[in-house]
């Protein structure tokens, strides 16, 4: 049972709608003893505060599940005041599919979900952290998108016998024209096939330098996310990645409970006699591990110290996936340490780092550097000297002359 129920006298179910909300008001210490003593069915979602005003008391919990709009609902109530849980949506969805269902049932499913303590809590992100998510997941769809792209233009290429060198551009305009005229004698019909997909394609490819172009400005502009890119394997993607889904670094007491929560601790089933069965798939936040992943994939190729050990554990237990997983744990376990501030000068910017804080600047665009106060040159130099000192600095902008390090 969640620890706070006991101290609650009625707990308020809501199952909100982007438009409407139903709400069921439970009293009770347990789901059995729970009484409900009122549900109100469609009541117009921008009535939700007032409502609540009326007929929420001192002490009342407001619980609701997590869906779309749930955070924006949360931070509201609690900024009006009101006590407020989300809970996690899989085992509500789940009583769901084993009960009968409708809106005011739903309302009492989750204050009961929340008095049987059968559903885990979700921590509602501040709006800054709310942001950036929502601008991590709009690149992370532009590169899907620009991927597909440029599969279905490859696709059709390789349907119609043409197979292009590896590493070919096709979003330079001009340049992929001719590379495929001179590649196969099209028909009209064919061509203009070819450019509908090349304009997909370039579409697709502007919105994800758009996006990431957005995101290397942010980790330039944020002390706490440049730190992160000190580490090999993570440049400006990663780094606001763990920013944007970590969020409040204080809410992992310890590095292992953030192993846990990015789905990087091994899980495994093993019930009598069957099969141990294990990994690291099936928990935790997938979207920021398949990053941690492809950083540690990047760190096994390098020549860093964690990389030859990385190398001996792949001898030793004959597995590249366990290496790379095991890599990643090792990230974030240092992600941890950096984010709370535990770390120390460093010596030097060496090479690889300066190769790194060249490849992030290059990412603005022209006027955001400006908007900066400097030309890309001294961003570069400003940025490694913030690197090796520390990230006690003023923000904005990064070329304050008061900037000092930790």
């Amino acid at each position: 049972m969640n620890t706070i129920s006991s101290s609650v006298q009625r707990v308020i179910g809501l199952d909100v709608h982007p438009d409407s909300f139903t709400a069921a008001i439970l009293c009770g210490p347990t789901p059995a003893a729970a009484i409900v003593e009122k549900t109100f069915a469609h009541v117009p979602l921008p009535r939700l505060v007032s409502w609540a005003a009326k007929q929420a008391r001192a002490g009342d919990l407001l619980v609701l599940e997590a869906s779309g709009n749930s955070f924006h609902i949360a931070r509201q109530l609690r900024a009006a005041g009101y006590e407020t849980r989300v809970l996690e949506s899989n085992q509500l969805g789940k009583l769901k599919e084993a009960h009968a269902n409708n809106d005011k049932l739903s309302a009492v499913r989750i204050g009961k979900a929340f008095l049987a303590g059968t559903a885990k809590e979700v921590w509602v992100p501040d709006a800054k952290t709310q942001e950036r998510r929502d601008l991590f997941h709009a690149h992370r769809k532009a590169v899907k998108r620009a991927v597909q792209a440029r599969n279905r233009t490859l696709s059709f290429l390789s349907d119609q016998g043409v197979r292009l060198k590896k590493g070919s551009k096709l979003t330079a305009a001009g340049d992929a024209e001719e590379l495929l005229r001179q590649s196969k004698a099209w028909t009209t019909g064919q061509w203009r096939i070819i450019e509908g997909l090349l304009l997909e394609l370039r579409q697709a490819d502007q919105a994800r330098a758009h996006w990431r172009g957005i995101i290397a400005q942010e980790v330039l502009s944020d002390p706490l996310l440049l730190s992160l890119v000190r580490l090999c394997g993570v440049r400006e993607v990663v780094a606001f990645g763990l920013g944007a889904i970590i969020g409040d670094i204080h809410r992992f007491a310890e590095p292992r409970k953030l192993v846990k929560y990015l789905g990087l601790n091994p899980a495994f089933d093993q019930s009598g006699a069957g099969k141990w069965e294990g990994g690291i798939g099936g928990h935790g936040r997938k979207d920021l591990r398949v990053l941690l992943i492809e950083a540690a994939q990047a760190l096994l190729r390098s020549k860093d110290p964690a990389a030859r050990w990385g190398k001996r554990l792949m001898a030793r237990k004959g597995s590249l996936n366990l290496a790379v997983a095991a890599l990643a744990r090792k990230l974030t376990v240092a992600v941890w340490y950096l984010m709370m501030g535990r770390w120390s000068q460093l010596e030097e910017v060496d090479r690889r780092l300066s190769i790194k804080v060249c490849k992030i600047v290059g990412q603005l665009k022209p006027e955001a550097i400006a908007q900066l106060g400097c030309d890309a040159k001294a961003l570069r130099e400003k940025t490694k000297e913030l690197l090796q000192h520390g990230r006690v600095y003023v923000l904005n902008p990064i070329l304050n002359a008061n900037s000092a390090g930790a």
